[in-house]
């Protein structure tokens, strides 16, 4: 299971810090970005890291965003700062890995979390 947390309400300027974290039989994590989904629009990717870290933003939250990982803890960041109304939306992580099957059979897919709302207030 890919959890996030870490969402809430927040007013313009205003920081916020998206935690994404995974359970269960992981073996094999590797984060590879958060995506958002405003009401009524298409869900956008937000920003991305590679396996070597490299990071790459949409040109929206470029300067303002931060994506971070720790494919050992199986954990990833979005650090969210000047916030703005326009970043309103649901934010979802996204990781692919490999899991045991309780017979111990691997099993590689890729994720994505249930979501977490972000609302900012002008």
């Amino acid at each position: 299971q890919l959890v996030e947390s870490g969402g809430g309400l927040v007013q313009a300027v205003g920081s916020l810090r998206l935690s994404c974290a995974a359970s269960g039989r992981v073996f094999s994590f590797n984060a590879r970005g958060w995506y958002r989904q405003a009401p009524g629009k298409q869900r956008e990717l937000v920003a991305s890291v590679t396996t070597s870290g490299a990071t790459n933003y949409a040109d929206s939250v470029k300067g303002r965003f931060t994506i971070s990982r720790d494919n050992a803890k199986k954990t990833m960041y979005l650090q969210m700062n000047s916030l703005k109304p326009e970043d309103t939306a649901v934010y979802y992580c996204n990781a692919d890995w490999v899991y045991a099957t309780p017979e111990g059979t691997p099993v590689a897919e890729v994720v994505m979390g249930q979501g977490t709302l972000v609302t900012v207030s002008s």
